[in-house]
């Protein structure tokens, strides 16, 4: 049957970019120095013909998707760029029409064969996991979107009901989605404003004191630096999670420095998160954690908004992790754990009472679990991958249509601004950040809500 508004693939291409970092992050105890993107160009055409161009960006950050300890880094990298090539050649494959709802879940059906492919044809010690599958077909997935919309002239978000999916959400979740769409879990125009989450990484200089190799680019280099340059009322705490009296000691001295930060710019009210990269032994950990931070600071505990994945991702293998007793002091999220509905089924059972979305995780699937999530009335945060350019409107555009998302974090300005530098002109006020907040309303155009940068200079050329 479909529909009319439905597309077809055209045409499809990649490419690729490297950027260094102008500093390092440490998570999860390894340190990223510098990002690949992978850029994907996708036309389609509509029923009635008309076509319309979409464009994907997303790093491939190996680092956090598969921390491999078989094999390095280059290794890991390597494969997911030849798994991004080939998820490429699957969808050309697709010759049929639908909505990129369902294009990019029948494509989604060919990743695990396809890592399986790569890593015959790499000879890999190990499978590619299902959360590398998904980042590198992520590209792909939301260049199949923005060009549904751009054929149509309409923003992606605007195309999530009945008049233009051919299956309601039980086809995709489960019966008590039935007669349900993702129009009912998205809003119609983007918030506004949306505040940021800064990162504060293992290796950041919290204070002057604390810098032993100034960078010297006249970007702020300590925490207290960036609260006044931006604004700052959100920041992300990246802790060990095996060190308890470091983690601890790390909190407070991040309340320490945003106390007399925020003194100086008169801001009465800020938030954190902590964020342990799931490096928790058990959740007696994350319990004695907080315990401690309560006791040498009640203010800091109170501005804890949530913890976010403490505890190994293969909840499957590690079922006496559960949450329920840390998730009855601050929502605890999972992250790395979520890569299908089943795993957020699972997540609850364990007692985790969030979800952090992530755009890299492919778009269809971010939008499904932002939908599952929501009925089940779970705390909902989007999360980054230190996404510059294209991959940050994205992930902003997603986080300003999810009626229950706060705020997003957002750290390639910190980490690698090079990669941000032709953007800004055209988006400045989701680039520059003054006031803690990103200029999210400015995401309402067709497809994903923003034009490429190709799409720009043609428009200038003309």
């Amino acid at each position: 049957m479909g529909k009319e508004t439905d597309i077809r693939l055209c045409d499809i291409g990649l490419w690729t970019q490297r950027f260094a970092y102008r500093a390092p992050i440490k998570f999860g105890g390894r340190i990223v120095t510098d990002v690949v993107l992978v850029d994907i160009r996708l036309e389609v055409e509509t029923r009635r013909g008309r076509r319309g161009i979409g464009y994907g960006s997303m790093p491939m950050g190996n680092i956090w998707a598969w921390p491999s300890k078989l094999l390095s880094a280059e290794q890991t990298l390597a494969a997911m760029l030849a798994l991004a090539e080939l998820i490429v050649e699957k969808g050309r494959q697709l010759t049929g029409y639908g909505h990129p709802l369902e294009l990019t879940h029948d494509l989604a059906r060919e990743y695990a064969t396809a890592a399986e492919e790569i890593r015959k044809r790499q000879n890999l010690a190990e499978p590619i996991p299902r959360l590398a599958q998904l980042v590198a077909a992520s590209p792909v997935e939301a260049a199949f979107f923005d060009a549904h919309g751009k054929a149509l002239g309409v923003n992606s978000y605007n195309l999530l009901g009945s008049e233009f999916v051919s299956s309601d959400l039980s086809a995709y979740l489960s019966a008590e989605f039935a007669g349900e769409y993702l129009d009912r879990y998205t809003l119609r125009q983007p918030k506004p404003r949306m505040p940021l989450y800064h990162l504060v990484g293992a290796l950041d200089p919290l204070a002057p004191g604390d810098v032993s190799q100034p960078i010297g680019d006249g970007l702020p280099e300590t925490l207290d630096e960036w609260i006044i340059a931006n604004g700052l009322t959100h920041l992300k705490v990246k802790l060990a999670g095996d060190d308890l009296a470091w983690d601890v000691e790390r909190m407070i001295g991040v309340e320490r420095v945003s106390v007399e930060a925020q003194r100086r710019r008169g801001c009465e009210q800020w938030f954190y998160s902590a964020d342990f990269n799931e490096r928790c032994e058990t959740v007696e950990y994350v319990l004695e954690f907080l315990a401690k931070v309560g006791e040498r600071s009640p203010a800091a505990l109170e501005r804890l908004q949530y913890i976010e994945q403490p505890t190994h991702r293969d909840l499957a293998a590690y079922p006496d992790n559960r949450m329920h007793r840390a998730a009855q002091i601050k929502p605890v999220v999972i992250d790395e754990s979520l890569v299908d509905f089943e795993s957020l089924l699972l997540a609850r059972q364990l007692g985790y009472s969030g979800v952090a979305l992530k755009a890299c995780k492919g778009h269809h699937e971010a939008l499904l679990m932002a939908a599952a999530a929501q009925k089940f009335n779970m705390f909902l945060c989007v999360q980054d991958l230190t996404c510059p350019g294209a991959s940050f409107l994205h992930s902003a555009s997603l986080s300003a249509r999810i009626p229950t998302v706060a705020a997003i974090e957002g750290n390639s300005r910190q980490y690698c601004p090079v990669a941000n530098q032709a953007w800004e002109p055209h988006y400045p006020g989701m680039f520059r950040i003054t006031d803690g907040t990103v200029q999210t309303g400015v995401l309402d155009g067709p497809g994903l809500g923003f034009r490429h940068l190709a799409e720009l200079e043609n428009a200038v050329a003309h």
